[in-house]
């Protein structure tokens, strides 16, 4: 799956990622929206991950949906 399929899923997506990314507060969410570089920022500044990290973070979780 590739972002573009994402986005255009986000609603049903969403709840998955909600289970994997539990320290994302309802706000971050709705800042993300589906937009890839907003959720790695969150994700970044939730969990202290370098750039990479939340890249590859969701990378795997995208090959996963």
């Amino acid at each position: 799956m590739n972002w573009d399929q994402v986005e255009g899923k986000w609603d049903q997506l969403k709840g998955k990622a909600k289970e994997k990314w539990g320290k994302l507060t309802d706000d971050d969410w709705k800042v993300a929206e589906g937009k890839r570089d907003q959720l790695a920022g969150k994700i970044q500044e939730r969990y202290g991950y370098t750039k990479e990290q939340a890249e590859k973070e969701l990378d795997d979780w995208i090959d996963k949906a």
